[in-house]
C-alpha cells in the first residue's frame, strides 16, 4: 500500500493511509497540543485546541480528525494558529473555577498544562461560573460539573469502550452539560464505579471519593489495630508519583512507606490472589466434572461484576462464586488473623490499597462482612496512597527496603500477575493443570493468554480434554462475547473478564500518565516479579497450604465457602 507523503512545518514525512494530520506531526517530531483527543478513544475534534493551517484550506483544521493526504503542506505554529489556541484556552478558563491551588488535579491538570505551554498569562474574557451541586452519591466516584470543560472524553470511554453509558451530554450551546440519565446521582444509574472516566478526564470534573482522612483517623487511634493489604498493580505504578521511571517495581519501598505511615501490619493482596486461584480452580474442576454453569467467568473485577448485575443478570449463574482477592483477604483478616493473634475483629481497622475505584464499592457491599462488621473498612487508590506519603513528608525514593509481614505477606508469582489482563487465567491454569493431571508443568508461562487484545482465545490440553479459555479486556468487549454466548455462537469453559483496559494496571485509581506505553511497562514489571519469585504457582504457596491445613479445611469445603464465596444479584439500570 502506497504511503502518503506530506510536509509538516517544512519537514517531509511519510505516513500510512488512514492517518490523521496529528499522526503525521508526531511522526515528524512536531508536538501539537490536544485536549479532547485521547489515544484510547474515538476521535471527536470538538475542542479545536489542535488546529493547524493547511495550505489551500480556507479555515483552520482540527488535526486530530483531519485526514492526511498526499502533497499536503501543514503549518502548526503560525501566528493565527497560536492566537486561536490561546483564545480557546482563555474561553475555557473564563468559565472554570479559580481554585487551582486546592484542586485535586493541581500539577496533573491538562488544562493547567496547556495554559502554561501556550503562555497564557491573562484571561481577556469574562464568563459565568457554573454553580452545580457536587454529585457525591457514589461511594467510589465524585462528579463535579463545575470543572467540566465538555471535552467528552468521559462520555466516549463510558459509552464506547465500557458500553455502560452512565453519563452523557445534555443541552446545547452554553447550556450543554455532561450529566447522568434523568440528572440523578451516579449511584442511581448503571455506573459500575470502574473509574475509567476519571482516568481520561483532563481536569477534576471526575475524581475518586477520597478515603485518606478516614485512614488517617484510624492510624491516629491507639485503640485500633491497623492492617493494610496492597494489590499487585500498585507496586508497578506507585513509583511514577515520585519521579521514578514508569514500570519501576517499588515493592520494598512501598512496604517501608506503609510502616512509616503507622500501620501495625503490612500484608500482600497477592496472598489473597493465591487463595482465589485455589478456590476458583477447584470450582472450575467441579463445574467441568458436573458439566454445569459453564463457562465459568471470573469474579475478581468488581466493575465487571456490577456490570453483569446491571446488564446481564440472566448470566450471573456463570460468574464464579469466589470473592475477589481483596475480599477473601478481608474475610481472613477479621477471622483467621484475628484468632491467630488474639485480636478482636471489632478492634481491627483493615485498609486495602487498590489500583481500582470499584474496589471502594465492592468493600461496601452488604455481602462482604459478618456480625455487623465489614471485612475491609476502607479502600484507597494508588493515587490516594501517594498523597498520604507526600503529606507525611516521607522521602519515598530513598527509603530502605522492607518486607511484607507473615503469614499473609507470602505469595507466589501467580498472585503477582493477577494485576495484568490474562493474569488470572494464567494463574488458574498453572494450578488447575497440576491439580487435575498430578503432573508438574514443564513451562509455567502460558504465552497464549498474554497480550492486550480485546478478546484473546486459547485452547489448553488438560488430561484428555481441551480447555477452551477466553480473556476479555474491557467491558465493551465483554458485551460482545456474552452476546455471542447467548446466541450460541461461542463456546468456552473459562472466561476472564477485567473491567479496565489492560487489567488492574490500567485501573481508574492508578497514577495519571501521558506515556502511550504505560500499560506495557507496568505489565512488564509484574511479569518480571513473577519470574523472580521462588514459588510461581498458587497451590504451592506454603502459607496457603498451612491456611487450609490449620483453618479452612478442604478447598471449596464448607468453611471455605462460608468465608471465601459469595453471591450476586440483579440490579436495575436506573
Amino acid at each position: 500500500m502506497e504511503r502518503l507523503k506530506l510536509t509538516i512545518d517544512s519537514t517531509p514525512v511519510e505516513v500510512d493511509p488512514g492517518s490523521t494530520v496529528l499522526d503525521a506531526a508526531k511522526k515528524a517530531g512536531v508536538h501539537i497540543p490536544t485536549l479532547c483527543y485521547h489515544p484510547e478513544l474515538k476521535l471527536e475534534g470538538s475542542c479545536r485546541i489542535c488546529v493547524v493551517e493547511i495550505e489551500g484550506l480556507k479555515n483552520l483544521a482540527a488535526s486530530c480528525v483531519y485526514p492526511a493526504a498526499n502533497g499536503m503542506v501543514v503549518r502548526t505554529n503560525s501566528e493565527v494558529v497560536r492566537k486561536t489556541r490561546k483564545s480557546i484556552v482563555e474561553l475555557l478558563l473564563a468559565n472554570h473555577p479559580e481554585d487551582c491551588l486546592v484542586c485535586p488535579r493541581h500539577g496533573t491538570c491538562e488544562l493547567q498544562d496547556l495554559s502554561h505551554q501556550l503562555n497564557v498569562r491573562k484571561v481577556r474574557f469574562k464568563g459565568k461560573k457554573r454553580e452545580f451541586a457536587l454529585d457525591e452519591s457514589s461511594i467510589a466516584v465524585v462528579r463535579d460539573p463545575n470543572k467540566c470543560i465538555l471535552c467528552g472524553r468521559c462520555i466516549r470511554i463510558c459509552e464506547n469502550t465500557q458500553k455502560v453509558s452512565a453519563i452523557g451530554l445534555a443541552g446545547r450551546g452554553s447550556r450543554a452539560v455532561v450529566t447522568t440519565p434523568f440528572n440523578r446521582g451516579l449511584a442511581e444509574g448503571p455506573c459500575v464505579a470502574c473509574g475509567q472516566c476519571i482516568k481520561v478526564c483532563p481536569v477534576a470534573a471526575l475524581r475518586e471519593r477520597d478515603a485518606s482522612e478516614q485512614v488517617w483517623k484510624a492510624l491516629g487511634n491507639s485503640t485500633l489495630h491497623t492492617v493494610v493489604q496492597v494489590a499487585p498493580a500498585v507496586r508497578a505504578a506507585l513509583g511514577e508519583e515520585f519521579g521514578l521511571r514508569p514500570g519501576a517495581l517499588v515493592t520494598e519501598k512501598m512496604v517501608a512507606a506503609l510502616r512509616k505511615l503507622g500501620f501495625n501490619r503490612v500484608f500482600d493482596t497477592q496472598f489473597g490472589a493465591d487463595l482465589t486461584v485455589v478456590e476458583e480452580g477447584h470450582e472450575l474442576l467441579h463445574r467441568l466434572e458436573k458439566n454445569e454453569n459453564l463457562p465459568q467467568i471470573t469474579s475478581c473485577s468488581p466493575g465487571w461484576v456490577k456490570y453483569a448485575e446491571h446488564f446481564f443478570p440472566e448470566m450471573l449463574n456463570l460468574v464464579s462464586t469466589c470473592k475477589s482477592p481483596q475480599q477473601m483477604f478481608g474475610a481472613l483478616v477479621k477471622t483467621y488473623y484475628a484468632e491467630k493473634f488474639g485480636i478482636a475483629a471489632r478492634d481491627i481497622f483493615h485498609v486495602a490499597v487498590m489500583p481500582c475505584t470499584a474496589k471502594k464499592f465492592e468493600a461496601s457491599r452488604e455481602e462482604m462482612g459478618r456480625d455487623g462488621l465489614q471485612d475491609v473498612d476502607a479502600v484507597i487508590t494508588t493515587r490516594e496512597l501517594a498523597f498520604m506519603i507526600k503529606e507525611a513528608g516521607i522521602d519515598f525514593a530513598n527509603l530502605p527496603d522492607s518486607e511484607f509481614d507473615l503469614p499473609l505477606g507470602m505469595s507466589s508469582g501467580a498472585g503477582t500477575i493477577f494485576g495484568v489482563t490474562g493474569g488470572v487465567t494464567e494463574a488458574v491454569l498453572r494450578s488447575v493443570y497440576e491439580i487435575k493431571t498430578g503432573k508438574e508443568l514443564e513451562e509455567v508461562e502460558f504465552q497464549a493468554v498474554r497480550g492486550f487484545g480485546g478478546v484473546r482465545e486459547a485452547q489448553i490440553p488438560l488430561n484428555g480434554m481441551t480447555l477452551r479459555v477466553a480473556i476479555v479486556n474491557s467491558l465493551g468487549q465483554a458485551e460482545k462475547i456474552l452476546n455471542k454466548i447467548k446466541a450460541g455462537e461461542a463456546s468456552y469453559h473459562f472466561i476472564e473478564i477485567m473491567g479496565c483496559l489492560g487489567g488492574c494496571i490500567g485501573g481508574g485509581g492508578q497514577p495519571f500518565s501521558k506515556d502511550p506505553d504505560i500499560k506495557q511497562k507496568r505489565a512488564s514489571a509484574l511479569y518480571r516479579q513473577d519470574h523472580l519469585k521462588r514459588v510461581r504457582k498458587s497451590h504451592e504457596n506454603p502459607a496457603i497450604k498451612e491456611l487450609y491445613r490449620s483453618f479452612l479445611g478442604e478447598p471449596n469445603g464448607d468453611k471455605a465457602h462460608d468465608l471465601l464465596h459469595t453471591h450476586y444479584r440483579a440490579r436495575p439500570r436506573y
